[in-house]
């Protein structure tokens, strides 16, 4: 028996991985988000599994749900939207399982961030703008940020942010990197990224807050602030570069 943490996806039922779709097709019982997780993606599970919707569970709920399962030999998929690695909770999850000495695997899912990137038509890393993005999120009502993680930290880097869980507070993320970023610097939110009702905002951080409010955005939602997203003019990447040595297996050649 085997608890699966399997990465659901942004939201589109045919975003989940194969792995994580041969999974459910074999897994006798299945935990999963209802809020969160495309109920297309239960039709995947055996006509016979059992479906337990953890929406209104706490931690000690779904941990006796994994026991059950385990006592009876029933393999289980754990369905997390986006990516278990990002926002999932599952490290106290995990961490029960050790405890009760249940076998779990991991199986990655497309992240709520990459979706939002498709949806904008942007590579979020471009040569010479930007090289790096920060996943974060704001503090309220949740779990407090480590020291040293706060926005007004985070912002000095300059680089991409990606904000989860933080669409009701838009007027604040705005407040805390104006000092860093600009009001000029881009901003784009996407939400219900890969649904058939995604909502694609465009903006720069002056104005991306009222962009939110008058179309209504207050949950499930990815806000994005920095250069990359609205960078035109660089010079192209050194990966395809003629300027580059390769050997006729098209890798790169090193030279001291």
């Amino acid at each position: 028996m085997t608890v699966y943490f399997i990465g659901a996806g942004p939201g589109a039922a045919d975003l989940v991985t194969v792995r994580g779709a041969r999974l459910l097709a074999r897994c006798g019982v299945c935990l999963y988000a209802g809020s969160l997780v495309p109920r297309e993606l239960l039709a995947e599970c055996p006509p016979d599994a059992r479906l337990v919707d953890t929406a209104t569970l706490d931690l000690d709920a779904i941990t006796a749900e994994f026991v059950r399962a385990h006592e009876a030999g029933q393999d289980v998929a754990r369905l997390h939207s986006g990516d278990p690695s990002v926002f999932s909770a599952v490290a106290e999850q995990m961490r029960r399982l050790d405890a009760a000495g249940i076998p779990y695997e991991v199986v990655p899912g497309v992240p709520a961030f990459a979706a939002a990137a498709a949806a904008l038509g942007r590579e979020l890393t471009v040569p010479t703008v930007g090289q790096t993005v920060i996943l974060t999120r704001v503090a309220h009502q949740a779990t407090p940020m480590p020291p040293g993680e706060d926005l007004a930290t985070l912002g000095r880097s300059g680089a991409l942010i990606v904000l989860h869980l933080a669409a009701r507070h838009a007027g604040r993320v705005v407040a805390e990197l104006l000092p860093h970023y600009g009001a000029d610097c881009p901003a784009a939110v996407v939400a219900m990224a890969s649904r058939p009702d995604e909502v694609v905002l465009r903006g720069t951080l002056a104005d991306i807050a009222d962009r939110m409010r008058a179309a209504g955005i207050v949950r499930t939602a990815v806000i994005l602030v920095g250069r990359t997203l609205a960078a035109e003019q660089f010079p192209d990447s050194y990966l395809y570069s003629v300027a580059r040595d390769r050997d006729t297996c098209g890798r790169t050649v090193v030279s001291d």
